[in-house]
Formats: structure tokens, sequence, C-alpha cells
């Protein structure tokens, strides 16, 4: 499946999911060396902070934050100056209405030729849907953790859109969890699909106009052994072109 195959679904369905092997392949051929075994990128999840921000209270989610921006055509992304996250009740009654300024995303993750290949794979796909060449792209890293008999809540809002253009989660790393089934809704709220990202590199990515989407809570397997569960969300919304 090349790139151009990826627009041609994604622009008729609204979601693809995208399996390991092929997201490798792909994002190797973008960056025309070999992607995927990246410990910068895959170690940098065993750093990330406590969320001070859960309504719930719960303390079962870690992250770490940042911001890129696209200015145009044949540009790559670029990291901004640090600014907090805000959404809007509407799109997170749980947390939203508030910034958050969660801990930054570390310098050695910015370096990773992995995120390089994710950002221009996305800038690539979205661009040639919508043909606008300029986005401001939120970055989220995940870690979902199920310990002592309790749920980890990968989206505690529940089924939601996150108010911008599109999405893209990729799978990092599961351990010791069971569950954690992605669901895709239409606007009407019926259930379109139904998948579980379980490897390293597969990626779901969603028309964040047209549909809803979920996570499904995870639940430990050996109770003595930690359980986790670890993505990248990458947001891109269209920049404003005055």
């Amino acid at each position: 499946m090349l790139i151009t195959d990826i627009v041609e679904r994604l622009a008729a369905d609204d979601f693809l999911f995208v399996e390991s092997r092929l997201s490798v392949r792909i994002l190797s051929d973008i960056m025309a060396t070999p992607v995927g075994d990246d410990p910068v990128f895959l170690d940098s999840w065993n750093r990330l902070e406590q969320d001070q921000y859960m309504a719930d209270g719960g303390r079962y989610r870690k992250r770490r934050h940042a911001t890129y921006a696209i200015d145009g055509a044949g540009q790559r992304a670029r990291l901004m100056p640090y600014q907090p996250h805000y959404q809007t009740l509407d799109y997170n009654p749980l947390n939203g209405g508030v910034a958050r300024y969660f801990a930054p995303i570390l310098d050695d993750l910015h370096q990773s030729i992995t995120l390089a290949a994710l950002l221009e794979f996305g800038n690539r796909v979205f661009s040639q849907i919508t043909g606008n060449p300029q986005w401001h792209i939120e970055l989220h890293q995940f870690r979902i953790e199920a310990r002592d008999g309790r749920m980890g809540k990968p989206t505690p809002e529940g089924v939601h859109r996150d108010g911008v253009d599109f999405v893209i989660v990729v799978m990092v790393k599961r351990v010791n969890i069971d569950s954690g089934a992605t669901t895709i809704y239409n606007l009407d709220h019926q259930l379109v699909g139904e998948f579980t990202l379980r490897d390293s590199f597969d990626m779901v990515l969603v028309n964040d106009r047209k549909l809803y989407h979920g996570v499904t809570a995870i639940t430990q397997l050996d109770a003595d052994e930690e359980a986790f569960r670890d993505v990248l969300v990458i947001t891109f919304k269209l920049k404003n072109i005055v």
C-alpha cells in the first residue's frame, strides 16, 4: 500500500487501521532509511510524568506533550515554543475547559528519526486529502497503567472527538494487559469499526470531523507484574490561512 492508497481509503472511509509491518515500511520509505528499531523513540515512554489534570482523581495516566507547525507545501514540521493543551468541555467533558500544562516532550524524542517520519507521513496524507499544507500539530505521549486490581482508562472522557481535523494513534508498547480495543463511531453514534492496536507501530488514522473514537479500559493480566499501554497520539488541525 502506497501513500496514495492510504489517501484514497481514508478519504472514502474516514478511518484506516494500518498494521505494523506496513507502517514501518512506509515510514522507512519516507526517510530513505530503516525506521522502527529506534531505542531513542521507544525508551522515551519510560520517562513520562504523572498527569495532574485528571478530574476523576485517577492516577493511571502518565504523559508528555509538545506542539509542532507546518507552514507550507514542501516544509517539514518544526517544533514550536511550549504551549498548554486546551480542549473545550464540548470535546472533553471530563478534563476540558482549562489550559493543561503537561510535562514537555524531551529533546531526545524530538531528534528521533521515527518521530520525523511520523510527522511527515501525516503531513503527506492529510495535505493530499485537504489540499491544505499548513498544520497545527500536537503530540501526546501516553502511558496508561493498570495496577492494584484497578482498570486503566485510555480515554476516560469516553467516546469522543478531539476538536481537530485528523488524528493518528500509534501503538508503542503493550505490557501484561487485556483489552484496550479501539472503537470508531459515526456522527450518529453508530459503531463503524473496532480493532485492537497490539504491535509496535500498529496505527489508526481518523478523520476527527466525521467520526468519534474511543478505547476500552485495560486490565492487568498478571497481578504481580507491571501492566501498561504506551501510545503516541498526533493531532493535525488546519491552520487559518490569511
